[in-house]
C-alpha cells in the first residue's frame, strides 16, 4: 500500500512544539535546575571545590567585602553537623533590603562601585543560589539596633519577621544547610573549610576569623602563608616578600620537585590562577635573566619554587561563578592591563631586593644552576624512558584505558574528566575493569609492591619501569598541565599489603609530583569491608558500626561476609562501589605539614618516635585475619 505523503510523520505529533512547551523559571526554579552553572560541582565533598564549600564560601566573601571596606575585624563560624553559621561585624543589611538581597536575582550592593570599590562578589548571585539550594536558610541583619529576619526552606519564603528592636550590634547573621536532595550523601571535612579560612586571613590581616571557637588570624600575609606552609631548613634563602599598593607577593625557592603557587584577587584565593598568575610567572622569569644577565632556561628558574601573589582590582571578571580564575586583563576599567602591573612591580621590587640582599641573590643562583645540571643531567634519561614505555605497550598491557571527556571552562581551557584507578594484582584489576564506566575510568595495573622511592633523585622515576609508565599514563612528565584524569584513586586491598603499597604509591606522588596532591588529584577508594545479608535484602557496610546497623535491619539470619581483597568482590558488585555513590578519600596536606617531614617520618629509616607511634597504634593481628564468613549460611532455595 503506497503510503499517504500528506500525512503527518509520527515523530512530529510526538514532539509537538507550541506554546505549552516555552516554560519561564523563577530564580529559584532556575537554581535548582541548573545548580552547576552558580556553584560548580554537586560533589559529596570529597573535594575541595565540591559545591558545598562554594556555598560557605560565598556567604563568607559577602563578609571580607565588608572588611575590604573597613567595617567589621571578625567573623564567627560555627560548624555543627549540616548546619553552618556565619556572622559578621560589619554594615549590616540595609533593612529594607535583606529579603531582596538573598531571593532577586542581580540585587546587590556590589553593583554600587562606590560602596563596594574592589570586592569579589559583583553579580549578585551568590547569597542566592546558597538560598535556593539550601534545606533552611535563615538570615538576619542588625543596623543601629534595630533586626530583620527572614527563614526560607529550599528558596521559598516561611517566615518574614518584622523590623523589631534589638541589643546586639550590627552586621548580618546567616544560617543554612545543604539539600540533600542536591547534594547527595555529602559530608564536610574540616580540612576544607580550615584551608578556606587560612587563605582568608592570610589576605586579610589582621582579620579575626572564629571557627568553632578556633581563631584564625594573620599579622604578615603572604609572608604568614609561605611560613606556615614550608619548613625553613628545606629552603633555600629567606621568604622574599614584597608589599604594594594593590599587590603583595612572597616567593622562596626549596628543594622539592615541581613549582607551588598560591594566587589570590580581591582577597579571593584564585586556585586555578589566571591573568595575574600568568603575569607573575612571566614576570619573575624577566627579572631573574635582567638581574644575573643571562637567559636562563625558564623551567630552571622556576623550578622548586614556592609563590604565592595577591592583587586588587576594580570590577574583577572571573571565568565562572565560583571565582576559580580571574579573567580580566585590566587592573581597572580603562586601566593599565594585568600584564603590565605585576611586570612593573616586580622588575622594580624584586631588582632592587636582590641587589640590597646580595647574600639571597648568591643563594638563588646557585638553585638555578642546580636546577640547570639536574635537567641537562635527565635529558638522555628520559629520551630511553619514552622509548621503553612504547616498547611496553603501556595502552594495551598496564592501562586499561578509557575513551575520555573533556570539558571546556568559560576561558576555553579544556581539562579531562576521566578517573584513573590503580590496583594491585589481576584480580583486582580484572574486577574493577569488568565493572568500571569505559567512557570515564581507566585501569593501571600495577606488578608487585611499588619501590620506596623516598629520598631518591627523580632519576628513578625514568629507570623504575613502574614509575616510568605511570608516568606516562598520567601525563605529567612536564608538569600537571597534560594531566588525563582529574581524579587518580589509588585502589588497594584493606589488609597490611595493600596499606603498604597505598603508602609507596603517597610517596611517589608526594615525593616527585607533589602539584598533584596539593591540587587535591590524589583519593583513596573506600570499599565495603563487609556484605550483610539474608533472603530478602543486601547491606555493604564500610565499617563495624554500619555492619551492626545492618544487621539490626535484618529479618532473617544474618550471612555476614569480610572482604579482605578487591579481588574477592564480583564485578557486579564492584559497580555499586565504583559508580554514583563511589566514596573517596582524598589524600590532603595539612597547613602544618611539609612533605619532607611527612615523608622522613613515615617513610624513612626507622626512628625512634616512629617505633613508638607503631607501638601505640598497633593492630592486634586476629582483626587483620578474621575469618572471611562469620557465621553459617543457610541454603538458598
Amino acid at each position: 500500500m503506497a503510503k499517504d505523503k500528506t500525512a503527518a510523520p509520527q515523530d512530529a505529533l510526538l514532539h509537538e512544539y507550541t506554546e505549552d512547551n516555552i516554560r519561564s523559571l523563577d530564580w529559584r526554579e532556575h537554581i535548582r535546575l541548573r545548580p552547576g552553572m552558580y556553584i560548580g560541582k554537586t560533589g559529596d565533598g570529597s573535594s575541595a571545590d565540591d559545591g558545598i564549600y562554594i556555598l560557605i564560601k560565598e556567604v563568607i566573601d559577602n563578609s571580607i567585602d565588608e572588611y575590604v571596606m573597613g567595617f567589621g575585624k571578625k567573623i564567627d563560624i560555627k560548624l555543627s553537623g549540616e548546619r553552618i553559621e556565619v556572622r559578621d561585624y560589619g554594615r549590616g543589611i540595609p533593612l529594607g533590603k535583606v529579603l531582596d538581597c538573598v531571593s532577586k536575582i542581580n540585587t546587590g550592593g556590589k553593583y554600587d562601585s562606590k560602596a563596594f570599590k574592589k570586592s569579589v562578589g559583583l553579580n549578585g548571585v551568590g547569597t542566592k543560589a546558597v538560598n535556593a539550594l539550601a534545606k533552611k536558610f535563615t538570615i538576619y541583619s542588625v543596623r543601629d539596633g534595630e533586626m530583620k529576619k527572614a527563614e526560607f526552606e529550599r528558596g521559598e519564603l516561611i517566615k518574614d519577621y518584622p523590623i523589631a528592636p534589638t541589643k546586639e550590634v550590627n552586621g548580618t547573621f546567616i544560617s543554612f544547610e545543604p539539600d540533600d536532595q542536591i547534594f547527595k550523601n555529602y559530608h564536610f571535612i574540616a580540612e576544607h573549610i580550615e584551608n578556606q579560612l587560612w587563605n582568608y586571613a592570610y589576605l586579610n590581616a589582621g582579620l579575626s576569623i572564629y571557627l568553632n571557637g578556633q581563631q584564625y588570624l594573620s599579622k604578615n600575609g603572604l609572608l604568614d602563608l609561605l611560613s606556615r606552609k614550608t619548613n625553613t631548613d628545606e629552603l633555600r634563602y629567606p621568604i622574599i616578600h614584597l608589599k604594594g599598593y594593590d599587590i603583595e607577593v612572597a616567593l622562596t625557592h626549596g628543594d622539592q620537585y615541581g613549582e607551588e603557587y598560591y594566587s589570590f584577587v580581591n582577597g579571593q584565593y584564585t586556585p586555578l590562577g589566571g591573568t595575574h598568575l600568568i603575569a607573575f610567572k612571566e614576570a619573575v622569569v624577566k627579572t631573574i635573566r635582567e638581574f644575573y644577565n643571562k637567559n636562563f632556561d625558564t623551567s630552571d628558574i622556576r623550578s622548586s619554587i614556592i609563590a604565592a601573589i595577591s592583587v586588587r582590582i576594580e570590577e574583577p571578571v572571573f571565568e565562572s561563578q565560583t571565582k576559580t580564575k580571574l579573567g580580566s586583563t585590566n587592573i581597572a576599567p580603562e586601566g593599565a592591563t594585568v600584564r603590565a602591573f605585576v611586570n612593573d612591580f616586580l622588575k622594580e621590587q624584586l631588582d632592587n631586593y636582590l641587589h640590597k640582599n646580595p647574600a639571597i641573590a648568591e643563594a638563588l643562583l646557585k638553585r638555578i644552576m642546580q636546577s640547570e645540571r639536574e635537567r641537562k643531567e635527565l635529558s638522555g634519561i628520559k629520551q630511553l624512558a619514552k622509548q621503553q614505555a612504547k616498547k611496553a605497550n603501556l595502552h594495551n598491557k598496564k592501562l586499561r584505558d578509557c575513551r575520555f571527556h573533556l570539558n571546556e571552562d568559560a576561558g576555553g581551557n579544556k581539562k579531562y574528566n576521566a578517573t584513573l584507578f590503580i590496583t594491585e594484582g589481576d584480580s583486582a584489576s580484572g574486577s574493577i575493569t569488568k565493572a568500571r564506566n569505559v567512557e570515564s575510568q581507566a585501569v593501571f595495573s600495577l606488578r608487585g609492591k611499588p619501590l620506596n622511592c623516598f629520598g631518591s633523585s627523580k632519576k628513578i622515576v625514568y629507570q623504575n619501569e613502574e614509575f616510568n609508565l605511570l608516568q606516562h599514563a598520567l601525563n605529567i612528565e612536564d608538569g600537571l598541565d597534560g594531566l588525563r584524569y582529574n581524579k587518580i584513586v589509588i585502589a588497594t586491598d584493606a589488609d597490611v599489603d595493600g596499606m603498604h603499597i597505598r603508602l609507596l604509591l603517597m610517596t611517589f606522588f608526594l615525593q616527585f609530583f607533589p602539584d598533584l596532591v596539593r591540587n587535591q588529584h590524589l583519593f583513596i577508594l573506600d570499599t565495603p569491608l563487609f556484605r550483610v545479608r539474608d533472603k530478602q535484602q543486601t547491606f555493604y557496610c564500610y565499617n563495624e558500626q554500619e555492619k551492626q546497623q545492618a544487621i539490626n535491619k535484618l529479618r532473617g539470619k544474618p550471612e555476614i561476609t569480610r572482604f579482605k581483597g578487591l579481588g574477592e568482590i564480583s564485578p557486579d558488585e564492584f559497580g555499586k562501589f565504583i559508580g554514583a555513590d563511589i566514596r573517596l578519600q582524598p589524600v590532603l596536606l595539612s597547613q602544618e605539614s611539609t612533605i619532607h617531614k611527612l615523608l622522613s617520618y613515615y617513610m624513612g629509616k626507622n626512628t625512634p618516635d616512629r617505633q613508638e607511634f607503631i607501638i601505640e597504634n598497633l593492630r592486634v593481628e586476629e582483626e587483620l585475619t578474621e575469618p572471611a564468613v562469620e557465621s553459617s549460611v543457610e541454603e538458598e532455595v
